[in-house]
């Protein structure tokens, strides 16, 4: 993915999780840059590289799953330690006064199709909230031979202020904090650079 405002041929771009990634999920990643300008780094963030990166991404909220200030800490400073003077950061965090896990309770189960696999059922419950933290199940029933699959998972909803308050200690500049277009007032979406 290009860097803000453009980006140059060679870009290096980095969408971090907090464990290393499934190389299926590069490999999907790879295929939305068919023209290979991007080059994408399997890794965490903890122990990622010097390498001069343009943009650093975190998707998928990710950034809730640093449950813990360190962790959260650590997570940023292995980031500015890979982008170069000037990179960006960019990552979305769901609003907190929001309390998005209020519409999970209630969602219903959704029933998919997975191609060589067959109808998959996915429930989601939610287990406890302790603010700032919410825990949560997904069950996944396979129904074509039955087997269960459950996942268990705790976020901790951040403010923003919170968030850009851990961002300068860890050497970034806040440029802009944005609705996330497809969820306006559901999100915070953190644009931010690295300012040391």
């Amino acid at each position: 993915m290009p860097c803000p405002q453009g980006g140059r041929d060679g870009d290096l771009a980095l969408e971090l999780h907090p464990a290393s990634p499934a190389e299926a999920s590069l490999d999907v990643a790879r295929s939305k840059d068919p023209t290979g300008k991007v080059r994408w780094l399997r890794g965490d963030a903890t122990a990622l590289p010097a390498v001069g990166a343009d943009l650093a991404t975190m998707t998928g909220n990710v950034a809730q799953v640093f449950r813990t200030d360190a962790d959260w800490a650590q997570a940023l400073r292995g980031i500015h330690g890979a982008l170069r003077p000037g990179g960006h950061l960019v990552f979305e965090t769901r609003r907190p006064e929001r309390r998005a896990w209020q519409e999970w309770s209630d969602a219903a189960p959704v029933s998919r199709d997975v191609p060589g696999v067959g109808p998959v059922e996915q429930r989601l419950e939610v287990t406890d909230v302790d603010l700032p933290f919410v825990s949560f199940r997904h069950t996944y029933r396979f129904l074509a031979d039955g087997v269960v699959v459950t996942s268990d998972s705790t976020l901790r909803f951040r403010s923003r202020d919170e968030v850009e308050s851990s961002l300068a200690t860890n050497g970034y500049r806040v440029l802009d904090v944005r609705d996330a277009p497809d969820r306006p007032g559901r999100e915070f979406v953190f644009v931010a650079q690295r300012s040391s």
